[in-house]
């Protein structure tokens, strides 16, 4: 028969040991409430949808960071949260082995930067739809 060892019971107390930080403050911390991470890859695409007032419009631009969620790029073409768009993606090279290959991906708007200046284009964070394509281009 083994014995256990005894438990010890809990003080409340940590000991400060080096290394510690005594307390943080809020310039510390971080929140990142993403499910996904993202990553920095700027990827050429072009982006087809509908404007608020039922206009078609294709525009070219490029993915600042994309992850199996999501992505965000910038527009010059004044969207409304909630518009469906359909983004054709140019993969890098590397992906199909030297061939180059497009991902067509839907989503919808989730997010979208206020515009400051009347030049400066529009940030637009997209949600992926779960179907996609991938082919060769």
């Amino acid at each position: 028969m083994k014995k256990k060892a005894p438990v010890k019971k809990a003080t409340g107390r940590k000991k400060a040991t080096r290394g510690y930080i005594k307390s943080i403050t809020p310039k510390m911390i971080e929140v990142n409430r993403r499910r996904e991470w993202r990553l920095d890859l700027p990827l050429k695409t072009t982006i087809e949808g509908k404007l608020p007032d039922g206009k078609k419009f294709q525009e070219k631009t490029v993915i600042e960071n994309i992850s199996s969620t999501g992505a965000y790029f910038t527009l010059d073409s004044g969207l409304m949260i909630g518009s469906k768009l359909n983004l054709l993606i140019d993969l890098p090279e590397k992906l199909g082995e030297g061939s180059k290959l497009k991902l067509r991906i839907g989503g919808v708007t989730v997010r979208l930067e206020k515009l400051e200046n009347k030049g400066k284009r529009q940030g637009v964070a997209v949600k992926f739809h779960d179907d996609f394509e991938i082919f060769p281009a």
